[in-house]
Order: C-alpha cells, then sequence, then structure tokens
C-alpha cells in the first residue's frame, strides 16, 4: 500500500465526511493504493457513528475511537500503529491545507532527499488564503521564539505546528513509538526525536487556510503548551542521561528547509 492518510477528530461530525472524500479523492486522482484511518478522539457527538456508517461502503476508510479525550498526539500515534502505507500522513480536520498540496511532499520524499516532509507556512512559496486573527499571529511569533531558544528546535525549520506532515512510514513507527505528548505540543517531541535520530527534515510550501472551527483556548492553551514544552524538555533530557550515560552523541540536521 502506497500512502495512509491518517485524520485525527475531535467533535468534527459536521465535517469530517467533506474531509474523508477529499482525502479519497487525493489517493484516486494520484493512482495511489492506500487508506484513510480517522481517529476519533474522545469526541462527545456523533463522529466515531457518522464515520463508521460512511466506512461500511468504503473499505478504503477505517474508524479508531478512543473512549476519551487524550489529545491529538495520542490519536495519531495510534493511526501511526495500526497504518499499513509505506508512506504516513496526517492532516488536520477541516482541510486547512489542500490534500493536492501533498504532491510536494510525496515528491521530495520519493527523492530520497529526506525522511519526514512538512507542511510549512513559513516557506517563501506559500500562499495564506484566510489568516489567522492577529493575537493567533503574535502568539505564534512568541511561540517560534520559545521552541527555538528553549527547546533547541533550529531556526531553519520555521513552522512546527502545521497539521500537514509526510513521514516514511519505519520512520514514523521509530519516532511516534516512544512518544509521550499526548496534546498539540506532540510536533516538538516528535522533531526533537528526529533531529536526534538524524533523520532528514523538509519543509513544503501549502496553500492554507485559518479554521475559525479552532478548539484552541488562548489562556487555557497558552498555560498548557507552557507544560507541555516543559514536560518535553524534562523528559527527554533525563530520557537522554539514561539511554546514553557514558557519551554524547553529535545530532546534524541534514537536509531540513532553509528558514532563515
Amino acid at each position: 500500500m502506497d500512502l495512509t492518510i491518517i485524520i485525527p477528530a475531535l467533535n468534527e461530525r459536521n465535517k469530517i465526511i467533506e474531509d474523508i472524500l477529499a482525502a479519497t479523492r487525493f489517493l484516486g486522482d494520484e493512482g495511489l493504493s492506500g487508506e484513510v484511518i480517522v481517529v476519533v478522539d474522545g469526541s462527545t457527538d456523533d463522529t466515531f457513528e457518522v464515520v463508521s456508517r460512511y466506512a461500511l461502503t468504503a473499505p478504503e476508510v477505517r474508524v479508531l475511537p478512543y473512549s476519551d479525550a487524550r489529545g491529538k498526539g495520542a490519536a495519531i500515534k495510534r493511526g501511526v500503529e495500526a497504518a499499513l502505507g509505506a508512506t504516513i500522513m496526517f492532516a488536520d480536520a477541516g482541510m486547512c491545507v489542500p490534500y493536492e498540496d501533498a504532491r510536494l511532499g510525496l515528491a521530495l520524499l520519493r527523492s530520497g532527499g529526506c525522511e519526514i516532509a512538512m507542511g510549512s507556512r513559513s516557506e517563501p512559496e506559500t500562499v495564506v488564503l484566510k489568516k489567522q486573527p492577529k493575537w493567533r499571529q503574535m502568539g505564534s511569533t512568541g511561540f517560534r521564539f520559545v521552541i527555538q531558544t528553549l527547546m533547541g528546535i533550529p531556526r531553519q525549520i520555521g513552522d512546527t505546528q502545521c497539521g500537514f506532515k509526510l513521514y516514511r512510514c519505519d520512520v514514523a513507527r521509530h519516532l511516534f513509538a516512544p512518544l509521550f505528548t499526548a496534546g498539540y505540543m506532540f510536533d516538538i517531541e516528535i522533531i526533537l526525536r528526529a533531529l536526534k535520530a538524524g533523520y532528514r527534515i523538509s519543509g513544503f510550501p501549502v496553500h492554507w487556510s485559518n479554521d475559525e472551527d479552532s478548539r484552541y483556548h488562548p489562556i487555557k492553551g497558552s498555560i498548557a503548551v507552557v507544560r507541555s514544552l516543559v514536560d518535553i524538555r524534562m523528559r527527554l533530557l533525563f530520557e537522554d542521561m539514561s539511554a546514553r550515560p557514558d557519551r554524547v552523541d553529535a545530532v546534524t540536521m541534514a537536509g531540513t528547509s532553509r528558514r532563515d
């Protein structure tokens, strides 16, 4: 199987079928054998039932439930565990990025130039069709400063949070298996693990639109982000100390996209 598309879903009953249709249409248009896995993360609406009914007539669609809302990272981790594709992709519900943009990510992986291809809003060729509110833009600027200065994310990786990423299957399994960050900050943990392992990361431009149905709360969300980043930094630090007590390995980042 060529490609697995994972869609994490929390209370998405009103738009999840449109996401599935767009994903399956992309597979067909590109001539790819593939599957769409919807991981329903503790929804309080009937998202699971909606997808389950649709999947009865669409064998390429699978739905995996969680009984409680563990978080986006946990949902994608479960999707990676179940994926059958040679390439694994995840895309946020709501189609902030059209699936056609994944062609660029697939081309990067096929060329052998990287193991991880990330849609990036900071690429020069990216087209922002609908901007975030000003407060979100300001928050994003502050967030980039924090992850670069305190978390060690290289400046070349200009956008860690765009929900449109592709991985070589073996790489995804390697990185997501030890993932402990269940919420939105899982991308930071995955990127740090990838850099430590020497995997090459490339960004590619996208056509991006802000989803007004965002579940991010400015105050509660910011507190949760800070707590999560501290947890990631401390746990990875102690994990490294435990795994390598007598030596320090150099980590190189070959082939990352340029973001100055």
